[in-house]
């Protein structure tokens, strides 16, 4: 009798779990749901790159610990999310823990996953174990010439020996060779604004290309004194930006978000699984999902659902695992 009833106290708990947070919710579960389809998670602020322009800075090296971390998962599961981004900094700073929450909820929450990366750490290795679990991976490209990729941050290197765009290639191939759908990510800014991508971007042939108008927010990249970057020099217009997709108007992947459509539209967890509020033009932080659940820490997200929709957030994010995938290296 004591072992059935452990039993049946182990099998208990995760729902205790979740529905101790469901007190007086702020909104009903069906609008939470309908909102949290898709989340974002800052695994850690880490980061091996100096990108002048990066608006989520190495402002601590604190990250969750494992099981609290796959706790997190289980409640915006419960919530009714659907897909999870993993980001930071730099996710593959943390391999072990990375491949692990990639697991976990694909094989015990049922969501879609997709990473956003530098690119700069992807090993053949990781992508062998935890490949299998990933629908998504992005990369971020802010250009093709070495010397504009060093002049931004993104790589190491001088500007005749960065070697971002080789690393991108690499990338793109093993994502080919274990059928994961690759994505490229890129800030459009004053450094790289005039670029003409078409070819790379046609070799690449990504799945889904965002352009981002390069954003500033106040407390990360505006130069103020709890800033650790300045990047008002890198701005560009509203019409540099819209000549950039013009440019690139050929290519079918190609998804422009300027300030107005980004800001506010994606669904921010920091490494702590706070909801991040730019409504304000910085980033305010919600009680932890794992404080007060959800719902209530959503309520203080600032996330504009209508501009998540508006902006196609809702896509097919569920690789065929057919294997289907060509590799570009014919």
């Amino acid at each position: 009798m004591m072992i059935i009833t452990a039993i049946l106290t182990s099998l208990m708990m995760p729902l205790l779990v979740v529905s101790a947070f469901n007190t007086s919710p702020p909104q009903s579960s069906s609008s939470v749901a309908k909102r949290v389809k898709s989340v974002n998670y800052f695994i850690s602020r880490e980061c091996n790159y100096k990108c002048k322009f990066c608006f989520h800075t190495q402002k601590n090296t604190n990250k969750l610990g494992i099981g609290n971390a796959k706790l997190g998962l289980q409640l915006l599961q419960h919530s009714g999310t659907e897909k999870i981004n993993f980001a930071g900094g730099e996710p593959f700073l943390n391999p072990q823990v990375l491949g692990e929450l990639c697991q976990f909820a694909h094989s015990e929450c049922g969501m879609a996953v997709s990473i956003i990366s530098n690119g700069s750490l992807i090993k053949s290795e990781w992508m062998d174990r935890y490949g299998q679990y990933v629908d998504i991976l992005g990369v971020s490209v802010d250009s093709f010439d070495p010397a504009t990729n060093a002049l931004i941050g993104r790589g190491t290197g001088d500007t005749t020996k960065n070697q971002h765009v080789s690393r991108v290639l690499k990338v793109r191939e093993l994502c080919a060779q274990h059928g994961i759908l690759f994505k490229m990510n890129t800030v459009v800014c004053s450094l790289n604004h005039r670029e003409d991508m078409n070819e790379y971007v046609t070799t690449l042939d990504p799945y889904r290309w965002k352009a981002f108008q390069c954003l500033i927010l106040q407390g990360e990249n505006a130069g103020g004194v709890n800033d650790l970057n300045d990047a008002r020099e890198l701005q560009v217009t509203r019409e540099e930006f819209d000549a950039f997709i013009q440019r690139h108007s050929d290519q079918s992947a190609l998804i422009p978000e300027p300030n107005t459509v980004m800001q506010n539209s994606y669904l921010l967890l920091d490494e702590e699984l706070r909801f991040l509020d730019c409504s304000e033009n910085g980033k305010i932080p919600s009680q932890s999902i794992l404080e007060v659940g959800v719902e209530r820490a959503l309520s203080q997200a600032g996330f504009d659902d209508d501009m998540f929709q508006k902006r196609g957030g809702i896509f097919e994010w569920t690789r065929d695992r057919g294997g289907n995938n060509d590799s570009i290296l014919k």
